[in-house]
């Protein structure tokens, strides 16, 4: 792994740290198989869905839970 100097990341303006952080998160994001899930994970997967199957109306799209915090 190559050496990073955090006090030369530092000297970078805000936007250009932002900007390193979304191409870092980018490059992390394209390999989602090389994150681990964990066990616990994998059982509240299972139990949202568990629950989602039981009851598919009372759940929220993504959309309803976003505009919800726009609404605060």
């Amino acid at each position: 792994m190559a050496t990073l100097d955090i006090r030369e990341v530092l000297k970078l303006s805000v936007s250009e740290r932002i900007q390193l952080v979304e191409e870092i998160w980018d490059s992390v994001a394209a390999h989602p198989e090389s994150l681990p899930v964990t066990e616990a994970q994998k059982a509240e997967l299972d139990r949202r869905l568990t629950d989602y199957r039981a009851n598919p109306r009372q759940g929220r799209t993504w959309e309803e839970v976003r505009d919800s915090f726009d609404e605060s």
